[in-house]
């Protein structure tokens, strides 16, 4: 017990409660069997013990909440609702104009959508705190998402075109011709910021809220379930509708399979990285892009002489659901390995509590 109190003497000096403690012990990887070895029951019931031992400072704490639940603001609102407005204002540009400036628009309406989307992620529910940012990996995943969304717009037609052996034109900017863009789905992503930004406030304040008023972490875990799948659940319906609107309204394929796939990758890739394991959703994005750019350059890479069985994994999937299948394949794979991984970490209390330690 002393080297123990040793270890975490500043954890529990800081402490406001024995919760904390807790949260604290379980992100530095002490279970509940590291605590039976201590003679307790549980992570909790040793945090008590640890907060009963160490003094606390000589100077009164202020009656502050330890838990602070985030409160909405019209700034982050805002700027959740920007990268969707400058999509819809970019396809409309592109509607209305031909030639050159139709080319000035694409490319203007790009960048300010993903300037944007990453202003949005520096603020609100969708931000990681300063403590948890790690440049390269967040310049990384930032790289990843924009070719992600790149390939929605552009990669079933240059797939379509690598497997023919070629197109004969650039990209048209419709949905038909050389190379066709699908802007229905990417202007649905642009639009779902808002809705995965309030899913996350409600995750987040739902987990704060039980966590206050938990008494063990187990019930915690059991109590935090339910909020992160409703979250996601509620995400996915809200980018289904958003799809059905843009595809209606822009009369083009919704790509439903991919563009589902895609939202629930990001999500759960921005969840992770708002609560402290930004590693696994970093590897997560990087293992979909690496799966698509894969998809790729092996029907090209089959064209050369003595090469040609590089193509047929490409080619055999594609002949059997269409070119929309391997995006869907990769994202929904990564999706689902960073969803069994956030069912582990993201109902944790280390990862809610205000001192829950970066991976």
């Amino acid at each position: 017990m002393k080297v123990l109190l040793h270890r975490h003497r500043e954890l529990c000096r800081r402490a406001v409660d024995p919760l904390e403690i807790a949260a604290g012990l379980e992100a530095h990887g002490v279970t509940d069997r590291t605590a039976a070895r201590f003679r307790h029951r549980d992570v909790f019931s040793l945090a008590e013990e640890l907060y009963a031992r160490v003094p606390r400072d000589a100077d009164p704490r202020p009656e502050t909440d330890p838990l602070p639940v985030p409160r909405v603001h019209a700034g982050w609102v805002l700027l959740t609702l920007l990268p969707g407005a400058l999509g819809a204002a970019t396809v409309a540009g592109l509607r209305l104009t031909h030639g050159h400036p139709r080319l000035l628009v694409a490319l203007g309406g790009i960048f300010a959508a993903a300037l944007s989307t990453r202003t949005a992620l520096r603020r609100g529910p969708l931000a990681g705190s300063p403590a948890t940012r790690a440049r390269w990996v967040a310049g990384g995943a930032y790289a990843c998402t924009c070719w992600l969304l790149g390939y929605v717009l552009l990669g079933d037609g240059l797939l379509r075109a690598a497997l023919a052996g070629g197109s004969d034109g650039l990209p048209a900017g419709a949905p038909h011709g050389p190379w066709p863009t699908a802007t229905a789905p990417v202007l649905a992503l642009a639009l779902s910021c808002a809705p995965a930004a309030w899913c996350a406030h409600l995750l987040t304040v739902g987990a704060r809220r039980r966590l206050a008023g938990s008494r063990g972490l187990e019930d915690f875990a059991t109590a935090a379930k339910p909020l992160l799948f409703g979250a996601f659940v509620l995400f996915l319906g809200a980018l289904t509708g958003l799809l059905l609107l843009c595809g209606a309204v822009l009369r083009e394929p919704a790509a439903y399979p991919q563009a589902l796939a895609l939202g629930a990758l990001l999500l759960l890739a921005r969840l992770l990285t708002v609560h402290h394991h930004r590693y696994a959703a970093a590897l997560a994005l990087s293992a979909a892009v690496a799966v698509e750019a894969a998809a790729l350059v092996l029907p090209l890479a089959g064209r050369l002489p003595g090469c040609a069985f590089l193509a047929v994994p490409v080619q055999t999937l594609t002949d059997s659901w269409g070119e929309a299948a391997m995006p869907t394949l990769a994202c929904g794979a990564a999706a689902l390995a960073l969803f069994l991984h956030a069912t582990r970490t993201l109902t944790r209390a280390s990862a809610h509590a205000p001192t829950g330690a970066p991976e």
